[in-house]
């Protein structure tokens, strides 16, 4: 760890936040291992007291620390937390606008599922479809009684990616996902209908079925469409 004193950081947050990763990270540690207490840490750096306490609060709101009080400082488990505490408040910001930030997390959100298909057509096809037969049946079921369907719905997207061992991308939707479900009552345009969303739910799994790639991400993109449409685009 670099000392602070040759380079004035005393006062430097970015400094210090800087010095603490490449701590953790040189050390190869990992959530839950222990770091220096604070007056280690202040004579390792040298800085003081209160830069030091505001840098690693700052560490500790995206997780990168945890501060057990009593206990000592650990290193943290980093969530997503804060990106979609960000998001959601940059999306609630854009309902009140141009709509372009609501516009941006559908994109990314899209581009994740479209882009996976190869994968996801690969793995279904040696696997089966047992697992999802079932909810997109629970999906028609309901639509039949004109009911939406999001724990349905959030359950077959998470069942289409969770087996490819890629938690990141789980992580990543599910933080897409409940973001924009915080704005979609608020979004203008006609709702589409619960047989519509049946309907493309069933698609997408008919063409998982037909094993093409190709097919499965057309779909994966109509399904997309009501959203689009209540965006204006």
């Amino acid at each position: 760890m670099t000392t602070g004193r040759a380079r004035g950081a005393g006062g430097n947050q970015t400094f210090i936040r800087d010095q603490m990763k490449s701590f953790i990270l040189e050390r190869g540690l990992k959530a839950g291992d222990p770091l220096p207490n604070e007056q280690d840490l202040m004579v390792q750096l040298g800085v003081g007291r209160h830069p030091l306490r505001e840098a690693m609060k700052a560490l500790q709101a995206v997780g990168i620390i945890e501060i057990r009080h009593g206990f000592g400082t650990y290193v943290g488990e980093v969530t997503l937390e804060a990106l979609e505490d960000g998001l959601a408040f940059k999306m609630s910001q854009s309902m009140k606008g141009d709509l372009r930030d609501v516009q941006n997390v559908l994109e990314v959100r899209q581009a994740i599922e479209v882009g996976l298909a190869d994968d996801v057509v690969a793995h279904f096809s040696q696997v089966g479809f047992d697992e999802l037969e079932p909810i997109v049946a629970r999906m028609e079921s309901k639509a039949a009684d004109g009911l939406y369907f999001p724990d349905e719905d959030w359950a077959f997207h998470q069942a289409l990616y969770e087996s490819l061992g890629n938690s990141l991308v789980i992580d990543l939707l599910s933080v897409f996902w409940r973001t924009f479900a915080q704005v979609d009552a608020r979004l203008p345009g006609a709702r589409y209908t619960p047989s519509d969303a049946a309907g493309w739910h069933r698609d997408l799994l008919d063409a998982l079925k037909s094993g093409r790639p190709e097919d499965f991400a057309r779909s994966m993109k109509d399904h997309f469409v009501g959203i689009h449409t209540r965006l204006g685009e």
